[in-house]
């Protein structure tokens, strides 16, 4: 078992930065993939970027590439999302999630374990 607690989020204005941390607490945490979703009001849940076991290899979706960053440190438990040139349309309660799969998925429904979501409103 994963258990994931998100900070970080907030408001913004338009071409700002936030960092996003998410905490795992269990043992096996090391050895899952993570990743961040993200969903809008009305819209359907969003992949934003994920990151393997190791670090190693990362993804993200095509509209936030050059500006937000997935990292991972293990030893203390949390990954992180740094997200620069924030735009309105990044606005969503943004979601941290683990998964047991071997491979990094980028759907919603690799992933077994979330956390509880933290809103993220960027203003123009």
């Amino acid at each position: 078992q994963v258990q994931l607690v998100e900070s970080g989020g907030g408001l913004v204005q338009a071409g700002g930065s936030l960092r996003l941390s998410c905490a795992a607490s269990g043992r096996t945490f090391s050895d899952y993939p993570m990743a961040w979703f993200r969903q809008a009001p009305g819209k359907e849940r969003e992949f934003v970027a994920a990151i393997s076991w190791t670090g190693g290899s990362t993804y993200y979706t095509d509209s936030v590439k050059g500006r937000f960053t997935i990292s991972r440190d293990n030893a203390k438990n949390t990954v992180s999302l740094q997200m620069n040139s924030l735009k309105p349309e990044d606005t969503a309660v943004y979601y941290c999630a683990a998964t047991p799969m071997t491979t990094v998925p980028t759907t919603w429904w690799g992933y077994s374990y979330w956390g509880q979501g933290t809103q993220v409103t960027v203003s123009s």
